[in-house]
């Protein structure tokens, strides 16, 4: 495969993904997880893909061989309905509901939709991704499953994961008073009055047609550090327990507190699991890091720190991004900035085991709040699930092995990007309702803009970013729940 940089790269035999396509002005290093070799590409021409300006008329721009088949679906932020496009941007099927979408959508393995419902009426809890409410559909647009969870105590945010068993893992918003939060650790002046809100992953059982059994759960309080105040529980020395969140980690290098302290503290905005692993992997954009945990715990199990198959409990197996965030950088080591959509390459796909995040603000670049990128990186785990980590060193790895950015790439907010089967990677530009397709080589070979706009008539629709989508999925040509319908 020849880059269009001119340098030639080849793929490694276990087919890590080792390019790395990229208009910055500094080198990126592409270090293969299975030996694949260092690549150094320039930039220049249209090499991570042409300017980004919106067209003149909204829908299909390219569909270029190449192009990974199948269908797109997606769930436009302000509006009730969810879509299905085939490759040249027609709509195959939609989906109803009296709901705006609290953030993300998912097509199961046996043909339903299930997504997330934002609830207006909330007690306590209102932000971004804010929802509420679980909603299932058949194929054939039958609703199945509504539930709600929305009190004072808990509501929903931003992403779930749907589990093998057909389990939702959830993440939501716990209340936490003023006065735990300041026995935790956090940093007088960076409470509100009214506390803050916790994260917590919970996983669902659906339970006929508007119910849920809650089997397993992980909260963040039962994980924290700190080393501002010697006489609380929680005190010690982040560097030494990087499998502990420090509390006030979002707030490093922060002499002075904010005017309005704020409630979401750790913001987590995705959620993926690892069936091999049995793990689960979060987004902490506060943090600007990526956290993974093991899911083989019980739920007595997940709130220490011990149990579960690596024998860590709760605590945080590996995270990358910040390592300043536990004492083991600096400012200058952040890789990530505030980052979305972190998963795992699934097996049987180039760079299986890998880990592809989307960094919104990445550092060190132009345009608003830094460079919006697409990075790629091998963690250091072996077949069983267990991370290395050198003593008074970061998590690596040092490098990722593939990153996607382009000056006119710019995603301040929400978005993601998953990889395809054939290497392709599929880039939702959330804000400006942009998916497109590129190549191992940043080659754009499918772009469609959603001509979907707002909603009038739906509660909660905006007038900024009207055309914003959270994240978009390909669903194969083959996949069994479409193929033989004649889409």
């Amino acid at each position: 495969m020849s880059g269009r940089s001119g340098w030639r790269f080849e793929w490694p035999a276990a087919a890590c993904v080792c390019a790395v396509a990229c208009l910055l002005a500094a080198d990126v290093l592409a270090q293969g997880r299975f030996g694949g070799q260092p690549g150094r590409f320039g930039g220049g021409g249209r090499f991570g893909g042409p300017a980004a300006n919106e067209p003149e008329t909204r829908g299909l721009l390219i569909n270029a061989d190449g192009a990974t088949p199948g269908y797109t679906l997606f769930a436009p932020l302000n509006g009730t309905t969810t879509y299905l496009i085939d490759m040249e941007g027609e709509v195959v099927r939609e989906w109803d509901s009296e709901l705006v979408p609290s953030a993300w959508v998912y097509f199961t393995d046996d043909g339903h939709v299930v997504r997330g419902g934002r609830e207006l009426e909330t007690q306590g809890f209102s932000g971004g991704g804010q929802g509420g409410r679980f909603q299932k559909f058949t194929f054939d647009g039958e609703l199945v499953w509504d539930y709600s969870l929305n009190s004072e105590q808990r509501l929903p945010h931003h992403d779930v994961a749907i589990l093998p068993n057909g389990n939702v893992l959830a993440v939501v918003w716990e209340a936490v008073s003023r006065e735990e939060t300041a026995a935790a650790g956090r940093r007088e002046g960076f409470i509100p009055d009214d506390g803050i809100w916790g994260d917590v992953l919970v996983e669902l059982e659906p339970d006929g047609m508007s119910g849920a059994r809650v089997v397993w759960e992980w909260r963040v309080f039962d994980h924290l550090i700190q080393n501002t105040d010697a006489g609380l529980a929680s005190y010690g020395v982040p560097a030494e327990r990087p499998e502990r969140i420090d509390i006030n980690g979002d707030n490093v290098g922060t002499a002075n507190p904010p005017q309005n302290p704020t409630h979401d503290v750790f913001h987590i905005n995705s959620v993926a699991y690892n069936p091999e692993l049995d793990q689960i992997i979060v987004s902490a954009p506060t943090f600007n890091e990526i956290w993974v945990i093991d899911h083989s715990t019980s739920t007595a199990e997940a709130a220490g720190s011990t149990g579960g198959r690596r024998g860590s409990g709760g605590d945080l197996l590996y995270r990358w991004g910040n390592p300043e965030a536990y004492g083991r950088g600096v400012a200058a080591d952040r890789k990530l900035g505030f980052q979305h959509d972190a998963k795992w390459i699934p097996e049987g796909f180039p760079g299986a085991g890998n880990i592809m995040v989307f960094s919104n603000r990445s550092p060190g670049g132009s345009g608003f709040g830094g460079t919006t990128e697409v990075i790629e990186l091998a963690p250091p785990v072996d077949r069983r699930g267990r991370y290395t980590l050198a003593d008074d060193a970061p998590f690596g790895p040092a490098e990722p092995v593939w990153v996607y950015a382009d000056p006119a790439f710019n995603a301040s907010y929400i978005s993601g990007a998953e990889r395809l089967p054939g290497g392709n990677t599929l880039i939702t530009s959330g804000p400006q309702g942009r998916l497109f397709e590129v190549d191992a080589d940043g080659g754009i070979v499918w772009e469609y803009w959603s001509p979907f706009g707002p909603n009038t008539d739906a509660e909660g629709a905006a007038a900024a970013n009207p055309y914003a989508i959270f994240r978009a999925i390909r669903i194969p040509p083959d996949h069994p729940a479409v193929r033989g319908r004649g889409l």
